[in-house]
């Protein structure tokens, strides 16, 4: 049986007004960034601190809530651009320790075949909305087995991080590889 029919299932036979929350398995997860130079390199990133969980809300649709903790970013193997991506000029995470995303609610079939899920996303204390392109699973339960792989590009300079303009692209490109800890519960 598909996964998105035993999903649906499991939420049909759920109790009224119950919701589940599945929270992000931390030791299989990665979530990180990538930034361009205006030389063409890519400088990759990642976030070793995070939390998260999806609310399976009771009418089956779901909502992602997701913190990572900008003081433990870094550029492995570079010390100096990981000193400069957690000073002011950038994350600043002396004064702003958390990024966080919320989303809108969504249906489940965006993780079984990709797709989009828009929410709110606040870095440096602004808030825009965004949205991450979940892309198409590479196994039957995507979160289980496989990762459930989602990008978003958002601009830098629209969070008052445009230092460094010469040298480095506006567009940030968020790259999140999740895993879950346990399936909704019938």
């Amino acid at each position: 049986m598909r996964r998105g029919l035993l999903l649906t299932l499991l939420l049909v036979i759920a109790p009224a007004g119950a919701s589940q929350q599945l929270a992000f398995d931390t030791a299989h997860s990665r979530f990180g960034f990538e930034i361009r130079t205006r030389f063409g390199q890519k400088i990759e990133g990642v976030f070793p601190r995070f939390e998260g969980h999806i609310t399976v809300l009771p009418d089956g649709r779901h909502q992602v809530r997701l913190r990572m903790f900008s003081q433990y970013v870094e550029i492995p193997d570079r010390p100096r651009y990981t000193g400069w991506m957690r000073g002011e000029e950038f994350f600043d995470a002396e004064r702003y320790p958390v990024v966080e995303f919320d989303s809108l609610p969504y249906m489940p079939g965006v993780v079984e075949n990709g797709g989009d899920v828009q929410g709110t996303l606040t870095l440096r204390g602004i808030s825009h909305r965004e949205t991450l392109r979940v892309m198409p699973p590479e196994c039957a339960r995507p979160g289980y087995d496989c990762d459930v792989t989602s990008r978003g590009t958002v601009l830098r300079g629209r969070y008052g991080m445009d230092s460094w303009q010469i040298a480095l692209s506006d567009r940030v490109t968020f790259v999140l590889r999740t895993r879950l800890t346990a399936a909704p519960i019938p």
